[in-house]
């Protein structure tokens, strides 16, 4: 073969040995990356830790809840987004008045 001056078919055997050398490391690569994670995740495993569990919350006090210009069903609906959006539970909340705002 003459590579100083190949034609066509030369130059896309030459570019599709290239390619296949290329994703065979790529693949090596791969392989290796994940034999070498399995065996240092085998070592290096950490030790389960006891989950705490957290006291119960006691409710504080019920306090009339004052509505303003609100039926129940506004008032229950701003609640659960005021808890949603805090990302607390209803229950740890304490509402003291809801009254519309124009």
């Amino acid at each position: 073969m003459d590579y100083t001056n190949p034609d066509i078919g030369q130059t896309l055997m030459i570019s599709l040995v290239g390619f296949c050398v290329v994703f065979a490391v790529l693949i090596v690569l791969m392989v290796l990356i994940n034999v070498m994670s399995k065996i240092i995740g085998g070592i290096t495993k950490k030790p389960e830790v006891p989950v705490a569990v957290a006291p119960a919350v006691t409710p504080a006090a019920p306090v009339g809840l004052v509505l303003e210009n609100v039926s129940e069903k506004e008032a229950a609906m701003v609640m659960a987004i005021v808890a949603d959006e805090l990302k607390k539970d209803p229950a740890e909340l304490q509402f003291i008045s809801i009254k519309e705002v124009k």
